[in-house]
């Protein structure tokens, strides 16, 4: 189960690294107050109006808006951090690898030993009993 959250958490995180960074433009086209088509990726279609019309009432338009992305990624390494930030990450990571460690294993001395058979009982023959 931790291992499925891990990978869960780590496709999702690298999903919205890229779509972060993805940057893309939206192409509107309008002829008059009347959207005609709207273009992410691909290109426009535009009216079907004759070149002479267009020169006449010049009423189609194009409209593009850019969607930008990050363009830059800003990585950080260890020595760029101050001292005391330095010094928390290093106990941090310390106590954290310590954490989990495992218990030893423990030794027992006895495990191969049998006891040795009971010839006589002596609490039945005294009749002496823990109560």
């Amino acid at each position: 189960m931790k291992q499925v959250l891990h990978k869960v958490f780590s496709i999702s995180l690298a999903i919205i690294v890229l779509c972060s960074t993805v940057s893309f433009t939206v192409e509107k086209h309008f002829c008059g107050d009347t959207l005609i088509d709207v273009a992410v990726f691909t290109e426009l279609d535009k009216c079907a109006m004759d070149a002479e019309e267009i020169t006449k009432k010049l009423c189609c338009k194009d409209k593009v808006e850019i969607v930008q992305g990050q363009d830059e990624l800003i990585v950080k390494t260890f020595d760029d951090l101050e001292f005391e930030q330095q010094f928390f990450v290093a106990c941090f990571t310390y106590s954290s690898i310590n954490l989990f460690e495992g218990l030893p294993q423990q030794v027992i001395l006895h495990k191969d030993y049998s006891p040795p058979n009971l010839v006589i009982d002596k609490q039945i023959i005294d009749q002496v009993f823990l109560i």
